[in-house]
């Protein structure tokens, strides 16, 4: 066995993607590129295009199957370990998303918090969720189209500095207070609200 390499090897496997077009712009070309979760084929038209699929997939062995049809595509939907825990995830994926939590209810209404409309997109409302340490938390609705979400309970009302449509409740030792929820104000309102 000879102790020499062949570089032609390595260049020849660099561009073996490099002929296939993007599916979703048909303008670029897939490129190998690594990324944080690990490798994977991106757009080469990046930023237009956001075209990117993962070289393995990371959505969680199977546990069980349901033998439930998914309300989204009609596959059967499969009870999955990932890295989040426990999930309800369609058996066609990657072409259907479908994703439930096993503990929620598939309908947002009874996680709905009395009603209060998110401030920023103003067309989702603000429910209840949990994070993966088990912690409450309150989001937008529309998630992923609005991202907003706060800590504390959210409480209808306008803010005495800003005037932002929503407050928090805070729990401290001298009892609740309600604070501003806009990320650049948080003022403490006065004793008798607004």
């Amino acid at each position: 066995m000879s102790g020499k390499i062949d570089h032609q090897l390595f260049s020849a496997h660099e561009h073996a993607l490099d002929k296939e077009s993007c599916p979703q712009c048909q303008r670029g070309t897939l490129q190998l590129k690594n990324g944080k979760h690990g490798p994977f084929l991106g757009c080469s038209d990046y930023p237009s295009c956001e075209f990117i699929k993962p070289l393995h997939q990371n959505d969680g062995h199977i546990i069980k199957s349901l033998g439930v049809s998914c309300p989204d595509c009609g596959c059967e939907l499969l009870l999955r370990q990932g890295r989040y825990g426990m999930f309800i995830g369609c058996s066609g994926y990657p072409e259907c998303h479908f994703i439930q939590s096993p503990n929620k209810p598939e309908d947002n209404e009874q996680n709905r918090v009395a009603d209060v409309s998110c401030p920023e997109c103003r067309k989702g409302h603000l429910i209840e969720r949990k994070s993966r340490f088990g912690k409450a938390f309150y989001a937008c609705d529309a998630y992923p189209k609005c991202k907003f979400a706060v800590n504390h309970p959210p409480v209808v009302g306008n803010c005495d500095g800003c005037g932002y449509p929503l407050l928090t409740e805070k729990k401290r030792a001298s009892g609740a207070v309600l604070e501003c929820a806009s990320r650049s104000c948080h003022k403490i309102q006065n004793e008798n609200g607004s």
